[in-house]
């Protein structure tokens, strides 16, 4: 399998600006606009789900009894929220199709 570079928020403006036609600075003003959206929903504890692509959801994780994997010590690791990404299964698909 090829290593693949990375899609930047700039890879994304420059992809509107092509494709849509916006200006290089609306088409960046969007992009942000768009990511902005997001992580506000995300802090305030909602969920964002994108219709074909995926959701991300917040989860709340218990307190838990961590090992550390050199001294074998025990150490309490404490409660948090994390953040995961379900893929779509339209996206799964599109995924496996590409190899």
């Amino acid at each position: 399998m090829e290593t693949a570079g990375t899609l930047t928020r700039a890879d994304l403006a420059e992809a509107l600006h092509h494709q849509v036609g916006l200006s290089r600075a609306d088409s960046s003003s969007l992009v942000e606009q768009i990511l902005s959206h997001m992580c506000g929903a995300l802090a305030k504890g909602e969920n964002v789900k994108i219709s074909g692509f995926g959701t991300f959801v917040l989860r709340d994780k218990g307190e838990r009894v961590g090992r550390n994997p050199k001294t074998g010590v025990e150490v309490p690791i404490a409660p948090r929220r994390v953040l995961t990404f379900r893929a779509s299964q339209m996206m799964r698909d599109r995924i496996v199709e590409a190899d």
